[in-house]
């Protein structure tokens, strides 16, 4: 690299702030409107429910089915690269996208673009968020024994996109459908603007580029199994998410028939551990500073065990609030963790594949929550919750005994 500087010393001379935290800003944004936003406008479009539905499936049954290439892809060509491309891809798409709203306001017209919005954002929003969290693993590795805060600030940052996006969308529906894709449009114009000062990831030797569709996947999952630390907890993590995944749910039954509430008590549950997700964040950041890896992660998977188990018992929709945004708290810190742990273990070249093998597995409980939900009667969701409580501590227990003498949870 004759006449320039290493990724190392761009990372140096840029900072974190315009290299890793800004891009990942402005992407976590258009993610968090594009994802929430969306349905939202495919109602509003169409005014059909089971419209808005399927519009919710089109974004995530794509999103999933990407993974393995996504990770695969940066993994061969390198994250800032791909950061780009999908942000500039993203916001081309919604570009069309809001010019045919703009002409097409209602009609089949309407109805095919959102859905197909739907489709295509969902997939795109995918390869950029494999992108930019491969280039936040690796600011964690330059960062060292700091790797926690790097860690943390990007966590922090997918919080809060998650609290503002979707406000941010629904006030802009309310100027008008073509408005919001317009503001999704310069957002993602500004992720792929900014992806251009992203460091450039570890890159995978040429012959690995070769394979089917699965083959991320498979060397993602292979990569796990060779790193007994990281499997113990994701195994762990996967069981707490049935837990999670539940409450979601079920949540809306709960609030509203159990402790009869409105619907947008619904949303205020949700709101709520979001901003206690992002405290929470902050606080493990320094806690993890004084005590380490393995006592914050362990008193955080005490902590969302007991708040799940305590929540199917919750008198009333106050202690059902504080409950749920306790197991969230607790949940953001393991994630830390999490964070920090495969940033260190992980080798750079497999870490797009690795961590859209982790994410795979780490989302597979959430349909199956929705299963259960259709299935259980209302009545009976506070034992399946209390089984869910259960289950999540068989699994965090024994993955943080695992963890406690491990090297990779010394800081």
């Amino acid at each position: 690299m004759s006449g320039g500087v290493t990724p190392r010393h761009a990372l140096h001379t840029g900072g974190l702030l315009r290299s890793i935290y800004l891009p990942r800003t402005v992407d976590a944004l258009a993610f968090a409107m594009s994802t929430y936003g969306i349905p939202l406008l495919v109602l509003v479009t169409t005014r059909s429910a089971a419209l808005t539905g399927l519009a919710f499936a089109l974004e995530w049954v794509p999103r999933l089915a990407a993974f393995g290439w996504a990770g695969g892809i940066v993994d061969r060509r390198g994250a800032s690269v791909v950061f780009f491309l999908a942000s500039l891809g993203r916001a081309l798409v919604v570009a069309v996208g809001a010019i045919l709203l703009y002409l097409h306001p209602s009609g089949a017209v309407a109805s095919v673009t959102v859905m197909a919005l739907a489709a295509t954002t969902g997939v795109l929003t995918e390869f950029s968020y494999i992108a930019a969290e491969t280039a936040g693993a690796a600011a964690g590795r330059r960062a060292g024994g700091r790797a926690h805060r790097v860690q943390a600030v990007l966590l922090g940052i997918d919080q809060t996109a998650t609290l503002a996006g979707p406000a941010l969308a629904g006030l802009l529906l309310l100027a008008g459908p073509w408005q919001m894709l317009a503001v999704i449009t310069v957002f993602s114009l500004l992720a792929a603007l900014l992806a251009l000062r992203t460091p450039p990831s570890p890159v995978a030797p040429a012959r690995s580029a070769k394979g089917n569709t699965s083959a991320g996947l498979i060397t993602g999952w292979r990569t796990i199994r060779s790193l007994p630390a990281l499997g113990w907890l994701v195994t762990g993590l996967t069981l707490s998410n049935l837990a999670i995944g539940f409450l979601q749910a079920a949540g809306p039954v709960i609030v509203v028939n159990h402790y009869g509430q409105s619907a947008p008590a619904v949303g205020l549950v949700w709101s709520a551990a979001a901003g206690a997700t992002l405290l929470s964040v902050t606080l493990c950041r320094f806690a993890i500073d004084r005590l380490g890896l393995w006592p914050v992660g362990a008193a955080c998977a005490a902590i969302a065990s007991l708040a799940t188990l305590a929540a199917a018992q919750a008198p009333d929709y106050v202690s059902y609030l504080v409950l749920v945004a306790v197991l969230m708290a607790a949940e953001g810190g393991m994630t830390v963790v999490l964070r920090t742990l495969r940033s260190r273990l992980i080798p750079p070249e497999k870490f797009g594949s690795t961590l859209s093998a982790t994410i795979l597995i780490l989302l597979l409980p959430f349909p199956v929550a929705g299963v259960l939900t259709a299935l259980t009667p209302p009545d009976a969701l506070g034992h399946v919750i209390t089984a869910c409580a259960v289950l999540q501590a068989l699994g965090l227990i024994p993955a943080f005994l695992r963890l406690r003498t491990d090297p990779a949870m010394r800081t």
